[in-house]
């Protein structure tokens, strides 16, 4: 596998850009599965490309206010960077956010969507409360402990997943700083509704969403795929929120066929 220049970016193949956007409060690492074979035996299926978002495994996460569209415009400065014009987004959880943001904002420079276990609604009062309470919370401590106190990892997944991907879940979310984990929580807080977005929207787009999902439920993947013009539904099943950990290669396969159908 090779890396770019910048060390906050991952990537590996050649082929039509594939920009993996990684859940909150993970690092680009849990692409690793999807770095390795997206794009495929002779590596030319697809050009892969997982950045460390702001804040999160080695990238700064700087200064500026919380904001997904800032997150967004640094994935646009990436892409200025990397030397590539559009690109297939596939955003998982907060990466869905951030997804979103930025087809709001740079909507020419997408070639392609997948959304998994995300949403494009708005959070209710409760759940902006709850994450502003993390967020005071982690800054206040000086420490992440909390979303393992509360047991984090274990509500992503699935009832019954495997141990070692539970401890692995674990100890990426241990690995987040609190700093960068307010910050996402505030931005997320404060993302607008996206559904008038997905339906202007003219480009081919996959959602993916585990059965078990409890946090952006088949509910909500649902209403994604109705509002895409162009989308195809997967439902993965007996897999919780991380689903392109949970079932690598059934997500892998709904991202695959995607990319063929991206002109």
């Amino acid at each position: 596998m090779t890396s770019s220049s910048a060390p906050t970016v991952r990537e590996n193949g050649t082929g039509t850009p594939l920009v993996l956007l990684h859940a909150f409060p993970l690092p680009a690492r849990m692409w690793e599965v999807q770095l390795e074979r997206v794009p495929g035996p002779a590596g030319d299926d697809a050009r892969v490309i997982a950045p460390d978002q702001r804040g999160f495994g080695t990238a700064p996460l700087g200064d500026l206010p919380p904001s997904l569209d800032t997150a967004a415009d640094d994935l646009a400065d990436l892409l200025d960077s990397l030397g590539v014009e559009r690109a297939v987004l596939a955003g998982l959880s907060m990466g869905g956010y951030v997804a979103m943001a930025f087809a709001r904002r740079h909507p020419g420079r997408l070639a392609g969507l997948v959304l998994a276990d995300t949403k494009a609604t708005t959070d209710t009062d409760a759940a902006r409360a709850n994450r502003e309470r993390i967020a005071a919370a982690v800054l206040e401590r000086g420490s992440v402990d909390l979303l393992l106190e509360e047991r984090m990892a274990e509500n992503l997944l699935a009832p019954g997943t495997e141990p070692e991907l539970t401890d692995t879940v674990r100890q990426m979310i241990a690995e987040a700083s609190p700093a960068a984990v307010a910050w996402a929580q505030r931005a997320m807080a404060a993302r607008p509704d996206s559904l008038d977005e997905l339906a202007a929207l003219e480009v081919p787009a996959a959602v993916i969403v585990g059965e078990l999902d409890t946090v952006t439920p088949l509910s909500e993947a649902r209403m994604m795929a109705e509002a895409l013009s162009d989308a195809e539904l997967t439902v993965i099943p007996a897999v919780g929120h991380l689903s392109s950990l949970e079932a690598p290669e059934t997500f892998n396969a709904a991202v695959r066929a995607l990319l063929k159908r991206v002109k």
